[in-house]
């Protein structure tokens, strides 16, 4: 007893770190008389995420390591989600991302400035608020007014803002709340006018009319990221807004144009040139029919002067224009030119001086000045129209038609390209810039293959569209006035007052009285987004510099040039100085089918759903919830509820947050598309509450030995075991892997390799070969305590960024500093032989449970030893073995030519290359001989398999050019694993004699 006291102590010796308890420590399991471990029998996450908040409250929630350095500041934005509702599992994924980045900075001892925000999402926040009046009053934003309708906008801002905050709460974000912006509160819009402004002065922003993309069920221009692509394959019936029928797309016409004075054709009709359109009610607005000058089709009228085609539906002609940019390998090889509804058009009219005529009003109403049309919806008129070139013998043919149709993500309308008068940000020059960011390698993009994708944003360099014909929204920070002469000029200024200082000034103070009137277009959402790096940090305040700028920019891929690109443009035109130089892309979360997640799918899953669980009758009433407020339509509610009952027939499962967070970094983020599965997320609840069982154990092997976790410190001077070195050798690579996969944000490899340690080397084998000792309370007994000590501790630690609610729970009860010299345990040969010990107890227990071998029936082990090696590298694991196969008792033999104790067990098997193995059990196994016959089948086939790879090894190493090829730790590798299967193959041959 006294040889177990004086190890005890250097075991337990406090020389190295004291580590302070906290003062109030909150656990999700209530203390009562009779329980002495603070741990309930299962992990209930619901528990340990209240125990959390109440040690927030108390400022001790998160452990604090012994690292007390200080490395400076370590800078990041969350990504502000839209006000439109509640958080996604797409923001769910950015923010744990985020938040394990912070998490493990600080524990490297850093000073982590994590800021949250939200953004007003112009056009998608309209849209809901406006449906939710139409749903709720039966009335629209116009039938309120500007003002009244705004206030609708802030009150859902107000509820949903503080929804999303809440989920970000709840999912653990360590952000800094008292920085908290919304896109609209008083220092964004400052930052807002004064970038509008001094971009204005500088001539880069400007006015004027040009193509956009139109929504005409908001009547206003949208971005690039709000038009969804359908792929129509054949003719399709498509709902449109605004229409009783739906309309049909799919088909493209071929209309004949009849060429002025042309030569009357042999059959005596007029000769003519036939155009192939999928829009023939643009027709009314076409300006020119445009073939390739190369086209041999088209030659003859090469050489005159000018071709006039006659126009069905107005008074007047249009010509014949030739132009390189004409695919003369798609249809006849003849388009016609509408360059007010559409893009390509557009810039082929400007290379020819053709005026634009423009055929719908904003509303997709024909215009007045098309008699016969006028009025009416442009895809009704789009019937009425193909009716009349039928009966004017026009109308070649109709056939179906392959095709790509725009439709606005928030109104579900067709984009219609209109010229309507916008405000334009010349990027060009800001563009290279930001180029040069990337090309110079100050700039890092992981993963990089997305490099390609920003130069080929910013080579273009277009001007970006910034206003919005909405109300919600920062208001254009601009105002109109006409001079004396009656010449109109623009002034951009923040204040009424300074615009009118600025307009006296442009007009040398010759006019006294001006009447200015102010845009009452809004400025793209992008444009204010495109600030936040300093915006939210004060800017144009000088003070924005001490935090600015940041260290990583984290979001999803899709939005990396409408969001990460000009932010980088902005940020250098504006500060001087790029707003970070590395970019994190991750990819886009899908359902477990790998379909991106839409209403328009109805496979929406909240994390709040995931995390509580939620039963099928509160999934429809969630869905009805969201149809009363007009988030979603009718359609979208009968898709969803069809989905969503085959999905999860029994409801979803609680799974907890942690579990949550776990699964999303369980992927590869950097990914294209993300799967993810509920089933797997309710998985790693279970490998939680495995790691909950080992710590409860850990808490009781202590009591029974009566010592306290808090008292080991250290296992430096510890002779510690074979089985003990090795796991803390699995520990240290999980350690090492850990690390890596921060540097390299490989997340996915962290919690393989956490979930590999925890559950497979510590739970399932290591704490299993520990219990007789501890149970004997012997020596061997305390230092098993202690190594299980260093392993909770030190992988919880590790945990502790993706898994925070449950770490800080579980390292309440274990020292946070205690000395463990990883270095000293990397041992490959170790290594090796315990995983050949771990993998014959594994094909044991397999034949145990395949011929349903329990407990009851006394299963005695016997090992045969290939040969002497063998023999002794079992014969230092028999204990181990006993435990790990869960037999009664384990006995060691060698296997030769002479051996027939294998025949006489009830099963007999082999286990690799150190061993067979046969199991005797008590007579209440019954086995019958067709049972036997089976297991030598069994047999048989595991040595044709064994042959079989044997066969291909000694292929490879034979092969000239593998001996050329191959390093030396590759040949090492197949030489060994030839030999191992020989022995193998040896094994099963005597046993099946």
């Amino acid at each position: 007893m006294k040889y177990i006291q004086n190890l005890t102590c250097k075991v337990l010796q406090r020389r190295y770190l004291y580590q302070p308890r906290l003062s109030t420590l909150y656990y999700s399991t209530v203390k009562d008389a009779d329980t002495k471990v603070h741990l309930a029998a299962g992990y209930q996450p619901k528990q340990v995420e209240q125990a959390y908040w109440e040690r927030d409250k108390e400022q001790a929630n998160l452990p604090q390591a012994g690292n007390r350095c200080k490395r400076g500041p370590y800078r990041m934005l969350l990504p502000p989600p839209n006000v439109t509702g509640n958080l996604h599992l797409g923001h769910a994924l950015m923010a744990t991302v985020q938040d394990v980045i912070a998490r493990q900075r600080r524990q490297l001892g850093y000073d982590v400035d994590w800021v949250p925000g939200t953004d007003h999402a112009g056009i998608a926040t309209q849209v809901v608020v406006e449906r939710t009046l139409t749903t709720g009053g039966g009335k629209t934003r116009h039938d309120i007014g500007r003002e009244a309708f705004l206030g609708e906008v802030w009150k859902w801002k107000a509820a949903k803002g503080a929804g999303i905050v809440q989920d970000l709460r709840l999912l653990g974000c360590s952000l800094n709340w008292a920085r908290e912006y919304f896109t609209m509160d008083e220092q964004q819009a400052n930052a807002v006018n004064v970038s509008f402004e001094r971009l204005f002065d500088e001539g880069l922003i400007k006015r004027r009319n040009s193509i956009v993309n139109w929504s005409t069920t908001l009547q206003s221009a949208i971005s690039d990221i709000e038009v969804e692509v359908v792929d129509i394959k054949e003719p399709t019936a498509v709902r449109v807004p605004g229409y009783k029928q739906s309309v049909l797309f799919g088909r493209i016409f071929d209309i004949a144009y009849t060429v002025v004075d042309g030569e009357t054709q042999p059959d005596g009709s007029a000769e003519e040139i036939v155009v192939s359109t999928t829009r023939p009610e643009t027709l009314l607005g076409d300006v020119a029919v445009a073939v390739h000058p190369l086209d041999p089709r088209y030659s003859k009228y090469r050489n005159k002067d000018a071709v006039q085609l006659k126009h069905p539906f107005r008074n007047d002609t249009i010509p014949l224009v030739f132009d390189l940019a004409v695919d003369r390998d798609v249809g006849t090889g003849a388009v016609k030119i509408t360059p007010a509804h559409d893009k390509f058009d557009f810039e082929l009219a400007a290379r020819h001086k053709l005026e634009p005529r423009q055929v719908f009003t904003k509303g997709g109403l024909i215009l007045d000045t098309f008699a016969g049309f006028e009025g009416k919806l442009r895809f009704e008129a789009r019937d009425e129209i193909v009716n009349r070139l039928e009966r004017m013998g026009l109308l070649r043919q109709v056939r179906p038609h392959a095709m790509q149709l725009p439709i606005c993500s928030r109104s579900k309308d067709v984009i219609e390209y209109m010229i309507w008068p916008q405000w334009f940000l010349n990027c060009k020059d800001m563009a290279q810039k930001a180029l040069s960011e990337l090309h110079s390698g100050r700039l890092q993009i992981v993963p990089s293959n997305f490099e390609v994708e920003w130069d080929r944003w910013l080579e273009e360099g277009r001007d970006w569209c910034i206003s919005r014909q909405l109300w919600w929204g920062h208001q254009v920070p601009a105002y109109q006035f006409t001079d004396a002469q009656g010449n109109v000029h623009w002034v951009s200024a923040a204040s009424e007052q300074e615009a009118r200082r600025k307009a006296l000034h442009l007009l040398g103070g010759k006019q006294k009285e001006l009447s200015l009137v102010r845009d009452p277009d809004v400025l793209d959402t992008w444009f204010s987004s495109a600030l936040l790096p300093f915006s939210s940090a004060g800017w144009p305040n000088e003070s924005y510099k001490e935090k600015y700028p940041l260290d990583i920019m984290q979001t999803g891929h899709d939005i990396l040039f409408f969001w990460v690109a000009r932010m980088m443009m902005m940020g250098l035109k504006l500060t001087g100085e790029a707003p970070f130089n590395k970019v994190l892309l991750n990819g886009i979360v899908c359902d477990a089918h790998g379909r991106k997640m839409s209403k328009s799918l109805g496979n929406i899953v909240a994390p709040q759903q995931v995390v509580q669980g939620a039963s099928m009758d509160s999934i429809i009433d969630g869905l009805e919830q969201s149809l009363a407020a007009g988030v979603i339509d009718e359609g979208e509610l009968e898709i969803s509820y069809k989905c969503m009952s085959k999905m999860f027939p029994k409801g979803i499962q609680e799974c907890g947050t942690d579990a949550l967070r776990f699964t999303l970094l369980s992927h590869n983020i950097k990914n294209h598309f993300i799967n993810f599965d509920v089933s797997t997320c309710h998985t790693n609840k279970l490998f939680i509450n495995k790691i909950w069982q080992a710590m409860r154990f850990t808490l009781g092997a202590a009591e029974r030995l009566n010592v306290s976790l808090h008292q080991f410190e250290t296992l430096d001077g510890v002779n510690l075991g074979t089985w003990d070195r090795w796991i803390i050798g699995r520990l240290a690579e999980t350690l090492a892997i850990c690390s890596d996969s921060y540097n390299n944000y490989n997340f996915h490899m962290a919690t393989a390799a956490l979930k590999h340690f925890f559950y497979q080397n510590l739970c399932d084998t290591y704490l299993e070969t520990t219990k007789t000792e501890i149970n004997h309370r012997t020596s061997t007994g305390y230092i098993h305590v202690g190594t299980l000590t260093a392993c909770l501790s030190w992988g919880l630690q590790a945990m502790a960024p993706f898994t925070p609610f449950v770490a800080s729970e579980l390292l309440q009860h274990v020292p946070l500093n205690m000395e463990v010299k990883l270095s000293q345990y990397a041992d490959s040969k170790l290594v090796a032989e315990i995983n050949d010990i771990v993998g014959i107890c594994q094909s044991i227990r397999q034949l145990k449970s395949k011929h349903k071998v329990s407990k009851r029936h006394a299963p005695k082990l016997t090992l045969f030893a290939t040969n002497a090696e063998s023999e002794e590298i079992l014969g230092r694991h028999l204990q181990q073995i006993q435990l790990l196969a869960r037999c009664e008792r384990v006995d060691l033999d060698m296997l030769d030519e002479n051996s027939k104790q294998a025949k006489k067990m009830n099963l007999f098997s082999t286990a690799g290359a150190l061993c067979s193995f046969g199991l005797s059990m008590n007579d209440d196994f019954g086995m019958t001989l067709e049972q036997r016959d089976a297991m030598v089948r069994s047999n048989i086939t595991r040595l044709k398999r064994l042959m079989t790879e044997l066969q291909k090894y000694r292929m490879r190493l034979d092969n000239e050019a593998f001996q050329l090829m191959a390093d030396k730790k590759t040949r090492a590798h197949f030489e060994n694993r030839v030999k191992e299967l020989q022995a193998e193959i040896e094994t099963i041959m005597q046993e099946t004699a």
